[in-house]
């Protein structure tokens, strides 16, 4: 299997195709089986990268909670880039992927071509977010306590249902690979990188300066995710935000197509330089000329 090690901790990653490099970056409860659909599309143009973070098989599972880390997940995928001599890529993350693309461009913006962050944000949103930091905490103590990842009820989750109502024989296939994933890795992925890292809005200076060409994506029924994508929004002057109707959290399996076709219009445009930087100079609540 093909893999680096980083730390003593082996990587793996799947590459696919001949051309300009595009990195996934799976979600928590994904792998890289999640971006399939991605990479037939995308791979008949582009030379198509999948890592599989630390924790999710077949990358090694380390049994030190310290080794894990939305740090060190950044600096893993630093690392793959870099082993597979990787100077900069179009960069897509899902979730907790699109977390780590958003620091990538933030820590390393040289590395970033083009960007897309997709359903981004969860555990954010201030009124909400020590709710979801104790919900994270408790769900890792539950792996813990069964040895099992529990993948039917995490399908079940109100930002997750959407798939299921719409391809069930998709959500099927998203529940059974979830149940693969190790428990142990899962946990302490949960705690570590998922409870532990900093709020998006913690970085608004940061996010402000990315200067890649950005494509937020956000499902309207993924509500812990809709408010902070509209802050990002404004504060970041490269940043368009889609918007899926009627979509939740797994927004690149609820509606495969329309996924493939506006990161299709966003990679052609960034490539041909027609990306806008937004006017920062124009508040969008003046609606009418001053005086």
């Amino acid at each position: 299997m093909p893999h680096t090690k980083r730390d003593g901790v082996k990587l793996y990653y799947e590459d696919t195709g001949e051309g300009y490099p595009i990195v996934f970056v799976h979600e928590f409860g994904g792998d890289v089986r999640s971006w399939e659909a991605q990479v037939r599309y995308f791979s008949r143009r582009y030379r198509c990268i999948v890592t599989s973070a630390r924790g999710y098989p077949p990358s090694d599972v380390p049994t030190d909670e310290a080794s894990y880390g939305w740090e060190t997940s950044l600096a893993d995928l630093v690392h793959v880039m870099d082993h597979l001599d990787i100077e900069k890529a179009h960069v897509v993350g899902l979730s907790m992927g699109g977390y780590m693309v958003l620091m990538l461009a933030m820590r390393h913006g040289g590395r970033v071509s083009a960007m897309v962050s997709a359903s981004g944000g969860s555990g954010a949103y201030e009124p909400t977010r020590e709710e979801f930091i104790e919900s994270a905490l408790a769900a890792a103590a539950r792996m813990q306590m069964s040895g099992e990842v529990p993948a039917e009820s995490m399908g079940l989750a109100a930002n997750r249902i959407q798939l299921k109502l719409k391809d069930p024989r998709g959500w099927q296939e998203f529940v059974d690979h979830l149940a693969e994933h190790s428990a142990e890795g899962s946990m302490h992925t949960m705690r570590r990188v998922q409870a532990a890292r900093p709020s998006l809005y913690d970085f608004e200076g940061e996010l402000a300066a990315v200067t890649a060409p950005t494509l937020l994506m956000v499902g309207d029924e993924d509500e812990s995710c809709l408010d902070v994508n509209l802050f990002m929004k404004r504060v970041m002057p490269m940043a368009g935000l889609s918007v899926f109707p009627k979509s939740g959290h797994l927004i690149n399996l609820e509606d495969p197509a329309r996924f493939n076709r506006e990161l299709e219009d966003f990679f052609n445009a960034a490539e041909a330089g027609r990306w806008p930087t937004r006017d920062m100079s124009a508040d969008a609540r003046q609606m009418f000329e001053r005086d």
